[in-house]
Formats: C-alpha cells, sequence, structure tokens
C-alpha cells in the first residue's frame, strides 16, 4: 500500500484551477496535445505532462472499462480517471492508444497516466509505479460451440496442443505464454485487439480466447449466434491499478490520496456498480 500523503491532497483540493468535466479522445495510436515538457501544477507538488491536465492513455476496445459512445471514449476508467482529476483540480484528457504502447508512453512522460484494466506484474513494476488497485478482474476463457476446449482443464491435459488467442500485451497473453506455450501445451496467437481474437475463434484459427471476464461478456453478447461461451472455470483472478511514471513519485501520492477518498466515499463502488452491476 502506497502511503497517502494528507498535505499534498489537501494542497491539490486548494487548487484554482478549473476541473473540466468532459473528455478529449485522440485517434488511436496519436499524441496527446499535451506535449513532451512536463508542466509544473504549483502548488500541488507533482507535474504533469502540462500544467492543469491529467492525461490518460488508454485502449479503448476494452468494455466496460473503456470503449467509444460515438466519438467519446468512456467507460469504468475514464469516470474513476475523471473523479480523480476532479479531486485534484486537474482537467481530463483521454487519448486511446495501443494497448502495449500505454506503458512506454507513462515511462516517457507523454501521458500522465495509464488506464486500460491494467494488472500489477512484477515486469511491469520493473518499469512504471501502480497506483493502489480499484478494481478487480478475472481472467476466463471463451469457446466456440463444437471446439477442442470444452473446460479449463482441457489447456493443461497431457498431449494438449490448442491454440490459444490473446490480446498483446495483456495478462492473459502473458498467462498463456507462460502457463500452456511454455509448458509445450499449445501454441499463443496475439492480436491487436480483443475484438481480432474472438473473430479468430469465430474462423476456426484459434481454440480459444483468454481476456477479462467483463469485455468477455459484452464480447460474447455482440457475436450472438456464433455459439461463443464463457468456461464456468476462472482462469485468474487479478487487481487492477493506474500506470504511473516511476519519475513522478508525487503524482503517484496525489492519485493514491484521491483514490482512498473516493474508495471511502462510495464513489468508485458507484462507477462499478453503473456498470457491472451489484
Amino acid at each position: 500500500m502506497k502511503k497517502f500523503v494528507t498535505l499534498i491532497l489537501a494542497l491539490a483540493l486548494t487548487l484554482s484551477l478549473a476541473a473540466c468535466g468532459g473528455n478529449n479522445a485522440s485517434p488511436s495510436g496519436s499524441a496527446s496535445s499535451a506535449g513532451s515538457d512536463a508542466a509544473s501544477s504549483g502548488e500541488a507538488g507533482f507535474t504533469t505532462a502540462v500544467d492543469g491536465v491529467l492525461s490518460m492513455a488508454t485502449e479503448a476496445t476494452f468494455p466496460p472499462y473503456e470503449y467509444y459512445d460515438g466519438d467519446a471514449i468512456v467507460g469504468i476508467d475514464v469516470e474513476i480517471a475523471q473523479a480523480i482529476a476532479d479531486k485534484l483540480g486537474l482537467e481530463l484528457q483521454v487519448t486511446d492508444i495501443a494497448f502495449d504502447s500505454i506503458i512506454p508512453g507513462v515511462q516517457s512522460g507523454k501521458y500522465d497516466l495509464g488506464l486500460a484494466g491494467m494488472t500489477v506484474t512484477d515486469e511491469r513494476l520493473e518499469q512504471v509505479n501502480f497506483s493502489d488497485s480499484y478494481a478487480t478482474g478475472v481472467q476466463v476463457v471463451i469457446v466456440k460451440e463444437g471446439g477442442k476446449v470444452t473446460s479449463v482443464d482441457d489447456l493443461f491435459a497431457d498431449g494438449a496442443s490448442n491454440v490459444i488467442g490473446t490480446q498483446t500485451g495483456t495478462t492473459g497473453f502473458l498467462y498463456a505464454t507462460w502457463d500452456i506455450q511454455d509448458a509445450g501445451l499449445g501454441e499463443v496467437k496475439s492480436f491487436a485487439k480483443t475484438t481480432d481474437a474472438v473473430e479468430a475463434l469465430k474462423n476456426g484459427q484459434v481454440d480459444c480466447v483468454i481476456l477479462d471476464n467483463e469485455p468477455a461478456k459484452a464480447l460474447v453478447a455482440a457475436n450472438e449466434g456464433a455459439g461463443l461461451s464463457i468456461l464456468d472455470t476462472e482462469y485468474a483472478v487479478e487487481d487492477y491499478a493506474a500506470a504511473i511514471s516511476k519519475d513522478n513519485t508525487a503524482l503517484l501520492e496525489a492519485i493514491n490520496g484521491a483514490l482512498k477518498e473516493l474508495i471511502a466515499d462510495g464513489t468508485v463502488q458507484s462507477i462499478l456498480d453503473k456498470y457491472i452491476g451489484k
């Protein structure tokens, strides 16, 4: 648990900067208008890529955490980031980029934080810091009716040789690589988007897809009639957190302070309930 710095949060709450309630979604892969030079957030004690703005990098094909509603990026992560920005007296700016570009973008200071249903792993901790957890994710397996995989046990059976679909850079990809491919029990194919992996499953290019439960449910529902279903057994359980540059520990502390308040007053739970249900 990261240390909560009361003074930093108190000063952040007194910022004279006007908080903006809207989000600006940039095209996929494009740069935020924040620029590359960090600017001081004044008395708050932390810096952001541009003064008065909290820039969030995400990959907006991960409902209900982030997805497009028309031209706007919406979802759990966007609303939580907006609530944090409001607490810190900042305007939120959201940019949609490839998932495996988020951590490099945060490392370089191009974006202040990455929020994309991202799990804390040892490998990622070598690159960035993570906030306190704000939600729990469950990795599940999508299969197609009549396919080779009918249970999670089939993935680990002696002589198994399944082809596993995942999204590049996700923990689903990492788990499948470590547990299945490295053990000689199958092959992992990675795709740029979860939707691409599901299309590969429908077309018979992969035998199953491993991804997070909530996006999995949305994708199965969106492909009604395709014979897709989610196996009952969970593949893994993990915590989601925000990625922040190791060079900006003051911002990490401020975000953790805001998160602590938002969890305590029920804001985070109300956002989760809005999208996932009680």
